[in-house]
């Protein structure tokens, strides 16, 4: 439900993005590189992400310029030959669930995370704003809190929208008692 932007300037990636041209719904998975170089191969790769609806590309002399939209979450089964670029067997993972019983918690981990954005430069700012769907708000306040990206990886992973929220709100409270130690 977050808006990812890409420099795409890598020929596998490249080839990638003229693939995903020529499909209906131009989707593609997106991992966190545990470790190893980010250019040209050689790294260990999450074994959960994200895909993405692929929804804008901008050419320039150097690169494409892409938006996509975060859609579901994904448990990566096996990761298959490389040719032309990164490829895996995925199996989707189960939606989050959302109960109106969650409000209160909801309503806490939004004020937590505004809050926080108030004070820190960032991404996003305090007033960004977020969808009418539940889930998908869930799924935005973790986005837009200022966290770095193993924190939102562990968010990733989670089971219950309950669960997601709090340790949104955790997560947050503790990045907030960093930023205060500056």
């Amino acid at each position: 439900h977050m808006p990812l932007l890409l420099r795409v300037f890598e020929p596998r990636y490249l080839t990638m993005i003229g693939d995903l041209l020529d499909e209906d719904d131009p989707r593609f998975g997106v991992v966190l590189i545990e470790r190893g170089p980010e250019v040209g191969g050689g790294d260990h790769r999450s074994g959960v992400g994200t895909a993405a609806r692929l929804a804008t590309v901008s050419p320039d002399a150097e690169a494409l310029h892409t938006i996509a939209i975060g859609t579901t979450r994904f448990a990566v089964e096996q990761w298959v030959d490389d040719a032309p670029y990164p490829r895996a067997e995925v199996t989707l993972m189960p939606e989050l669930v959302w109960s109106d019983a969650l409000l209160p918690l909801r309503s806490e981990a939004e004020a937590v995370v505004r809050r926080v954005l108030a004070r820190v430069d960032g991404l996003w700012d305090a007033d960004t704003e977020l969808a009418d769907d539940p889930i998908a708000t869930v799924w935005q306040l973790a986005g837009i809190a200022p966290l770095g990206e193993y924190d939102r990886h562990t968010l990733l992973r989670s089971t219950t929208a309950g669960a997601l929220l709090r340790q949104v709100i955790d997560l947050t409270l503790e990045a907030e008692l960093l930023w205060s130690d500056e």
